[in-house]
């Protein structure tokens, strides 16, 4: 019934009688049910691939086959056919699969966000479903009509799911171009329908790794077909439209929708989504690369070649200046998961984060995150102006504006310690120390959280202030640095007083409370730009120089800034003193400093070491620079 051109054609096989054929209905598609000998062998058709004409009438896939000889042909009003079982001596019976003339969307997910509504709105368009396991499934749970993948390919399962997808009848009909008759006739030959819609995503192997599981549990979540498949899609994306992104499901319907079943004519939808499967596919890739390098015998070594797997966060309104164009950008790197620090904050109020907002807040939020004691710092232009610690906040925070408050203005706070209302409310009307009036104005207040109504009276200060909330700079990661055609890598300075063996290499013996600001210093010189000098004492910053070509020029920037305060304070300096006499050393030393501390390793250290025991002042080293560039 429906198909009457078909039984005349086709010869039962020896031994085996043909009864008929009959048309099943069903909600997507018509399937045809070929009835051979006893009704115990009866098998149920289902359709294969869209019934399509070549350029003479025929419709593609005219030719049945059974084990390689040719048993019929079908007339031009009958629907593709292929045969898929051939006739068995135990079995007696032939199994033909046909198709109607429904386009094909191939699902296979392991994030099943949307996908039932995807499935629904696929389905009411016109397409059969096809799919694999757990994805066929949740299909089917919905009431939707779905082929499985082995009925595509008669051919089951196997390797514990490792082969299900990578055969001939998948990637052929994702990888054959319409437009060309010599494909077309592959396709035919073979009985492979094309496949019009590729919907994937990859196993979670980026979750497993990151969650703790064994070598042999991430090992087994690496996919190999759905890359395989996406990647085949993508590459035949004038024929195929592929999606990877749940989210990509509404505008894929929409643009359906709107072409009647087909976007052949939207190349720009095509290629978008074409290179969000590349995209997705490499950063997954990369992702398996990292951790198997980790895995490897040297994983603290360079590798011989990297990925860095980047999503974009935000577009920014422009970069350092107005005339370049920006955008922020998360590093989706294996090494990176929980590891804190700006890229993963949260702005919880005001305008949006610009270029150089990004690069002061991570300054100021690394220098921040080095101190344990409660500690805030104010940075300008990804130079620490403020730092100061201690167990009153509101004090902390007075003391950190005070050391520059020139600078501290239009600056970013940063604190190691939540916000609580009290403190939020000193920074909403402190005033600057220049001249007792004015409020001080801040782009950026970036903390681990609030406490109380801290975050309420905060944004009460400014609709403007940008106001973030992020989690601690884990130690251990990476620093990429890009330069003119190649990137630079380097582990984070992430060395501490608390870990070096602190010299006394001087005549005169630091006191405890010498030593405590000169360890204070040097955390803070740490985060200077080079040439780096520091001056602090009781847990404050007091002055610094940074930037300057030489490290005279620091020195005398930094005792400037110091003024009165200077006398019998730590010194820091991020690198070694190449001369001392009449030079930084002895400015230090003739304003008053109590003591000096800088790496040593020059082959003028005891020139430095005759300049202090000169004028009675200690030095010690640390065998450590800091230098930052």
């Amino acid at each position: 019934e429906g198909v009457g051109a078909l039984a005349p054609c086709i010869p039962p096989p020896q031994g085996a009688a043909c009864t008929g054929f009959e048309m099943a209905s069903s909600a997507s598609a018509a399937h045809a049910t070929a009835l051979f000998g006893p009704a115990a062998h009866n098998r149920e058709l289902r359709p294969l691939g869209t019934g399509q004409w070549d350029s003479v009438g025929r419709p593609f896939g005219h030719r049945v086959r059974s084990n390689g000889v040719h048993i019929g042909r079908l007339g031009r009003s009958t629907r593709r056919v292929g045969v898929r079982v051939a006739a068995s001596p135990t079995s007696r019976s032939l199994v033909v699969m046909a198709a109607d003339g429904n386009k094909k969307a191939l699902l296979t997910v392991f994030d099943k966000s949307g996908l039932v509504d995807l499935a629904k709105g696929l389905d009411a368009q016109g397409y059969q479903l096809v799919s694999t396991g757990g994805t066929a499934s949740a299909i089917e749970e919905a009431g939707l009509p779905v082929t499985r993948v082995e009925e595509l390919t008669s051919f089951p399962e196997m390797l514990d799911g490792r082969v299900k997808t990578l055969h001939p009848a998948i990637h052929g009909g994702l990888l054959a171009k319409r437009s060309v008759k010599a494909h077309m006739d592959a396709l035919d030959a073979q009985s492979i329908h094309t496949i019009d819609v590729m919907v994937g995503n990859l196993y979670p192997f980026y979750d497993t790794v990151t969650g703790g599981a064994s070598f042999e549990d991430c090992v087994e979540k690496i996919d190999i077909g759905g890359p395989a498949m996406i990647r085949a899609a993508a590459k035949n994306l004038q024929d195929v439209l592929v999606v990877v992104d749940p989210d990509d499901y509404p505008l894929l319907l929409d643009a359906l929708e709107q072409g009647n079943g087909s976007v052949a004519s939207d190349d720009i939808l095509r290629k978008k989504l074409a290179w969000k499967a590349f995209q997705h596919v490499a950063s997954y890739d990369a992702a398996v690369a990292e951790w198997m390098w980790s895995q490897g015998p040297t994983p603290d070594d360079p590798a011989p070649a990297m990925s860095v797997p980047m999503n974009l966060a935000l577009s920014l309104r422009y970069g350092e200046n107005p005339h370049q164009k920006a955008a922020f950008y998360t590093d989706a790197s294996v090494q990176e998961f929980n590891k804190g620090g700006v890229a993963g904050a949260t702005q919880l109020h005001g305008k949006e984060m610009s270029y150089n907002n990004y690069l002061d807040a991570d300054a100021a939020w690394s220098a921040v995150g080095d101190f344990k004691e409660p500690t805030c710092v104010v940075v300008k232009h990804t130079n620490p102006c403020g730092v100061a610690s201690g167990d009153d906040m509101l004090e902390t925070y007075r003391q950190a504006v005070r050391a520059d408050p020139v600078s501290a203005f239009g600056g970013i706070v940063a604190f190691n310690r939540p916000i609580d209302e009290e403190l939020a409310r000193e920074i909403r009307e402190f005033r600057s120390p220049v001249d007792g009036e004015s409020r001080m104005f801040y782009e950026i207040i970036i903390c681990p959280g609030f406490t109380g109504e801290g975050f309420e009276v905060l944004k009460g200060k400014s609709k403007t202030l940008r106001i973030l909330k992020a989690e601690p700079r884990g130690y251990g990661a990476r620093s990429l640095r890009q330069v003119g055609g190649g990137w630079l890598l380097q582990d984070n300075d992430s060395i501490v007083p608390e870990e070096l063996e602190l010299k006394v290499v001087t005549e005169k013996q630091p006191t405890e409370q010498q030593l405590e600001d000169a360890r204070f210093a040097w955390r803070c010189v740490k985060h200077v730009k080079s040439n780096a000098i520091t001056i602090a004492k009781n847990s404050r910053m007091l002055g610094m120089g940074s930037g300057q070509p030489n490290r005279v020029k620091s020195a005398q920037i930094a005792i400037e800034k110091a003024g009165d305060e200077v006398q019998d304070s730590a010194v820091a300096s991020d690198a070694f003193f190449p001369f001392a006499w009449g030079d930084a050393v002895e400015d230090m030393c003739k304003a008053g400093v109590g003591v000096i501390i800088q790496p040593g390793g020059s082959v003028r250290d005891q020139d430095a070491i005759d300049v202090c025991n000169k004028y009675g002042v200690a030095m010690v080293t640390t065998g450590v620079r800091h230098f930052r560039h």
